[in-house]
């Protein structure tokens, strides 16, 4: 099973979806993948997207550093590192000496040992994970608000098309390996390819609730899980 509707979309229809208008914007949802029992699997099983599966070493897709939407993302996720304790930190000493950016421009999260600085590695005594996800749980708060937007939204992607009339298009669907760039064609395994990530006990619609939320608002959301309620009459 795959992900995804395949090709990025363009204007025509595509079997298969629901389109929800939402005043200039048009969502458009892939029903194949948010009806899917897809769900994360990281630290149990995931192949990681380096160049050979190693799901020993419980890296997920953390083995890139995360890349910022914007400045003002950035200077958010540097506020919230800031706050982070040692406790639940791996790398506090180093984000402390080198900061948590690859570089000035701070467009993505350091790399070090292998992955992104947020990464606490397995056995590390303050929680296994994202240090900042960690911590937003412990601040009884949503990681969608703490983490950088690639990190959460994974594996939802979301094609923005601008239409001539002055409105847009966002094509909600799956992340496929080709969304990666260069690396997808080298890396071991995409979750959303194949079938070891359809393992879920529930639809990705509800899943992913806060994610999806996040995305595309209260009102979409509400009626995209009535749109794809199981027991929704056809028609």
């Amino acid at each position: 099973m795959t992900g995804g509707t395949g090709e990025i979309p363009g204007r025509e229809e595509i079997p298969g979806t629901e389109e929800i208008p939402d005043g200039a914007t048009t969502w458009r949802f892939d029903r194949t993948f948010l009806t899917s029992n897809w769900k994360c699997i990281w630290g149990h099983g995931c192949l990681g997207i380096g160049d050979e599966a190693a799901p020993e070493l419980h890296l997920g897709c953390c083995s890139v550093g995360a890349e910022m939407g914007d400045v003002e993302e950035a200077m958010t996720i540097a506020a919230l590192g800031a706050t982070l304790d040692p406790v639940r930190f791996e790398h506090h000493a180093e984000a402390e000496a080198g900061g948590v950016f690859e570089d000035r421009t701070r467009t993505n999260t350091r790399v070090v040992e292998g992955a992104c600085i947020f990464l606490n590695r397995r056995g590390f005594a303050g929680g296994e994970g994202c240090a900042l996800h960690l911590a937003a749980l412990d601040a009884g708060e949503s990681p969608v608000d703490w983490k950088p937007s690639v990190c959460w939204q994974l594996p939802i992607k979301v094609d923005w098309e601008p239409q001539p009339n002055g409105t847009e298009t966002a094509t909600v669907r799956g992340w496929n390996r080709r969304d990666w760039g260069a690396e997808g064609r080298t890396m071991a395994w995409c979750c959303t390819e194949g079938d070891l990530a359809y393992r879920g006990d529930r639809p990705v619609v509800e899943s992913l609730a806060p994610e999806l939320e996040a995305l595309v608002g209260t009102e979409v959301y509400v009626e995209l899980r009535r749109r794809l309620d199981p027991s929704r009459p056809a028609g």
